[in-house]
């Protein structure tokens, strides 16, 4: 039997899904709701540069172009990068294009039947089951749908897209009663260039939002449009953001991407040792997170604009709520054309906003951005038609979503979630994840049994729980990013520990090219033995 899988989605877990899949032997189809390649990055605004330094995003097998000399590339520069690496590995013509899944079915074994399985999918094998996937895609040219079997799909649809996160007012106190316009960041990021400019153009503009999309456009609209048409940013809470990648001289890299660095931390399924140094390490641990709070209070005008954080910089670094500020940002707030403001919580008015607070004030306002995030539970929720795997790949609003080694969910056979989990090193984490995910498709991994599995996303859970508060949600895993990776290296047989010397093993830190050929001695074996 032809074992035909899906990959939905062509962003960089969907490329390196395609990419580790037909290095293992199979003939992937990759569905793209889009004309191109890149996912998240085919539409940002104009300001938007990647958040980490790029020797930290990078394919293991792919370096930049010596061309590229910025130090964070530029999202054009980022989406070129992804297109060569698309091109060099030969992965286009797997994808089709403005192909956009409406929902995928699992048809096959009754309900009933699954819930009485030890073994996932029946038998703990990747093809065991004698289900299929129904894919109903359409054709976002022609609108025409057409349905596709599959006996194993990935879904790589991001959290950040597609689905956007807006406020709920009460009757009579949202947009409805506003004479401008409101939009949220998913739209104005969607823009062209020129049209965005003209969008903004002398506007009173208001953003709406705490994190990184809502810093960039309020900068960008500063910058367009000065001290005459000043863009207000409203944050309910405020986060720790970055001047640059060091703090008092110190790399970012040196105080948290190192493996030295997670054993300040409890991690999941930690032995005695681990455990009891990072309980007497705590103090340092502490240290840490008050040595960067005390760098970016000194260097950022925090206390004098009322936005210091309530919450540790370690807890918003574990839940990957760290960014990096645009440049001359606190400028542009000192000169006037952009004013900051905190409130709880808004309402509209006639003719703009109402700030909620002790004294609910007034301000007026042509144009209002949402840049409050996206639903990206629902999102995935939604792919499914079944009810039952929408209950199963969602979890709870107590819970995270339920997947083992952030790749499988235990109750939903012959299907795979890659890039949901967030972290600092997404594209390095998403490779080894696709390359586990490949491992596992050729019969070389086993999984646990269903209870086992289960039992190590409440122990994760619990983790991310302890270090990411009250975001939970998303997932973020970048306290124990090392550990997290060191799982899946030996689950495939691999090195873990991957450089040379104590002294760097423990104290530099990791990034992509030290995971680079983890599968290639395999290979190498496999192949030798056709």
């Amino acid at each position: 039997m032809e074992k035909r899988v899906a990959i939905i989605g062509a962003g960089t877990s969907g490329l390196l899904s395609c990419k580790y899949m037909l290095q293992t032997g199979f003939n992937p189809t990759v569905f793209e709701t889009k004309e191109s390649v890149g996912g998240l990055w085919t539409h940002t605004t104009e300001s938007t540069k990647l958040q980490n330094a790029k020797e930290t995003y990078q394919f293991s097998d792919f370096p930049w172009s010596s061309s590229v000399q910025d130090v964070f590339p530029t999202h054009t520069q980022v989406l070129r990068y992804l297109e060569s690496y698309a091109q060099h590995f030969g992965i286009i013509p797997y994808i089709k294009f403005n192909s956009k899944v409406i929902n995928i079915d699992y048809v096959g074994e009754s309900y009933e039947e699954m819930e009485s399985w030890d073994q996932w999918g029946g038998t703990g094998k990747p093809f065991g089951s004698r289900g299929k996937w129904h894919i109903l895609v359409q054709d976002t040219r022609c609108c025409s749908t057409e349905v596709y079997q599959f006996e194993f799909v990935v879904l790589c649809i991001g959290r950040f897209s597609g689905l956007p996160n807006i406020p709920e007012f009460p009757p009579d106190q949202g947009p409805e009663v506003f004479n401008g316009k409101v939009i949220h960041s998913m739209d104005y990021s969607d823009m062209d260039k020129v049209s965005a400019a003209e969008l903004i153009r002398r506007k009173r503009i208001v953003v709406v939002g705490s994190l990184k999309s809502a810093i960039d456009i309020a900068a960008e609209c500063a910058n367009a449009n000065g001290v005459e048409y000043p863009c207000t940013l409203i944050q309910r809470t405020a986060h720790w953001f970055l001047p640059s990648g060091s703090l008092w001289g110190v790399s970012l890299g040196f105080l948290y991407f190192t493996r030295f660095s997670e054993l300040l931390v409890h991690k999941p399924g930690e032995t005695f040792p681990y455990k009891f140094l990072a309980t007497i390490l705590s103090p340092l641990r502490w240290g840490v997170s008050k040595f960067a709070e005390s760098y970016l209070r000194w260097k950022s005008p925090l206390k004098k604009y009322g936005v210091i954080p309530k919450q540790s910089f370690l807890q918003d670094f574990a839940s990957c709520r760290i960014g990096m500020l645009p440049e001359k940002f606190y400028d542009k707030v000192d000169e006037g054309s952009l004013v900051l403001k905190k409130s709880e919580s808004f309402s509209f008015y006639k003719e703009g906003l109402i700030i909620n607070g002790e004294e609910p004030r007034q301000l007026k306002a042509d144009l209002v951005i949402l840049a409050t995030g996206y639903k990206g539970d629902q999102k995935l929720k939604n792919m499914f038609k079944s009810q039952t795997f929408q209950k199963y790949i969602v979890g709870s609003a107590i819970s995270i979503v339920p997947l083992y080694r952030q790749i499988i969910h235990p109750r939903i056979p012959q299907l795979a979630v890659i890039g949901y989990a967030e972290s600092y090193f997404n594209l390095c984490t998403s490779e080894i994840r696709c390359q586990w995910l490949a491992h596992f498709l050729d019969g070389n991994l086993e999984l646990p049994r269903i209870r086992d599995m289960e039992k190590e996303i409440i122990m994760w859970e619990n983790h991310i729980k302890q270090y990411d508060g009250r975001y939970f949600r998303n997932s973020g895993i970048a306290s124990s990013n090392i550990w997290y990776n060191d799982q899946l290296c030996k689950d495939m047989g691999c090195k873990h520990k991957r450089k040379k010397g104590i002294f760097a093993e423990y104290f530099q830190p990791y990034g992509p090219l030290d995971y680079a050929g983890l599968l290639s001695k395999q290979q190498e074996m496999k192949n030798g033995n056709k």
